[in-house]
């Protein structure tokens, strides 16, 4: 049986949103809006889904004309933040990058 995924405390939550430039947090999850046209933004929540599958982690994903959203809890800890949250971060902001993917400021 895995174990269950620790919560972060605050300080760490403080301490791991330092090291995620350009990534929010809104209560218990951390987002990120990326402009891309359509297809573009497909073809990257692909790629994304597909290293998700492989971590066994997931964001919530929000497609819309010209942009995408990503949206990170971890749901097996509650909906609370963990690290396995700004490990799929940083993982997404590379997969972003790759696909030429603007970051949008809030």
């Amino acid at each position: 049986m895995a174990d269950q995924p620790v919560p972060l405390t605050e300080g760490q939550i403080e301490n791991a949103l330092r090291q995620a430039p350009g990534w929010r947090r809104a209560g218990d999850e951390i987002s990120r809006t990326f402009a891309i046209r359509y297809h573009g933004g497909v073809a990257m929540i692909v790629h994304v889904a597909d290293v998700e599958r492989l971590i066994g982690h997931h964001a919530d994903i929000d497609l819309r004309w010209g942009r995408v959203r990503f949206g990170i809890t971890t749901h097996d800890a509650g909906n609370r933040l963990t690290a396995a949250d700004f490990d799929l971060a940083r993982r997404i902001d590379a997969i972003a990058e790759a696909h030429g993917a603007e970051p949008v400021e809030p």
